[in-house]
């Protein structure tokens, strides 16, 4: 069994793999996407989850789980939406709930943000925006937190899941910042923190230097990842 190896292409847009093997796909968005390295694609996948509606993370869904038929894990409304695009395993969950998809378990968390599609040029709700905690083989837990604000429920998630490794937002305007971020770490009590959601848009303020001037002396590990790289 092999480590654990995180890929980041910019945005909130990764592909884990996992000890076994299985590809975990995270809210992709490769077209358009002006982080995303020139010419990258995803042409591999066991899983696909999508914590919300927004086009930054959800653009290249459907493309990808009709050239893998890789299944796509989403809330509800999201999930129906997906399958009303052509997608033909989709696994619609609710918020506090866990499933098993290729082996490993995924569970659905709270965030507190907002979530709709663009569909022909209307707006439609797509459920409550989600986070997700993904148990590896070896038990390691990664939680991709998705798009949110602190929120002191957190707390909930480190008690219940024990994520070792922490995935969040650090932009700011959308999303928390990086102050807010480092707050979540505590309160997670994850060992290490993967920075996304900054940078791809003027707005996006926030910046890894300042979330590791915050949690590096707590001991926490931050790890960056410029888009197209992975770490194991």
């Amino acid at each position: 069994m092999s480590s654990l190896a995180i890929t980041w292409y910019g945005h909130a847009t990764f592909v884990l793999t996992s000890p076994g093997g299985k590809r975990i796909v995270l809210d992709p968005w490769l077209s358009g996407n002006p982080k995303a390295p020139a010419g990258a694609k995803i042409d591999k996948a066991d899983i696909i989850l999508v914590t919300h509606g927004h086009s930054d993370h959800t653009t290249d869904v459907v493309t990808i789980a009709r050239a893998t038929g890789a299944p796509v894990v989403a809330v509800y409304e999201l999930a129906g939406w997906f399958g009303s695009k052509g997608v033909k395993d989709t696994r619609g969950m609710g918020i506090g709930g866990t499933t098993d998809v290729a082996g490993l378990q995924i569970s659905m968390t709270p965030a507190v943000h907002t979530s709709s599609v663009d569909d022909d040029g209307k707006t439609m709700y797509a459920g409550l925006a989600t986070g997700f905690v993904i148990r590896m083989e070896d038990q390691r837990a990664v939680y991709f937190a998705g798009d949110t604000a602190l929120f002191g429920d957190m707390r909930l998630i480190r008690d219940l899941y024990a994520p070792d490794i922490a995935i969040l937002p650090i932009g700011d305007h959308f999303t928390m910042g990086p102050d807010a971020a480092a707050r979540a770490c505590e309160l997670l009590g994850v060992r290490q923190v993967v920075p996304m959601h900054y940078g791809t848009f003027p707005v996006l303020t926030g910046t890894p230097e300042r979330l590791k001037k915050l949690v590096e002396p707590l001991g926490i590990d931050v790890l960056v990842l410029k888009p197209g790289e992975t770490a194991n």
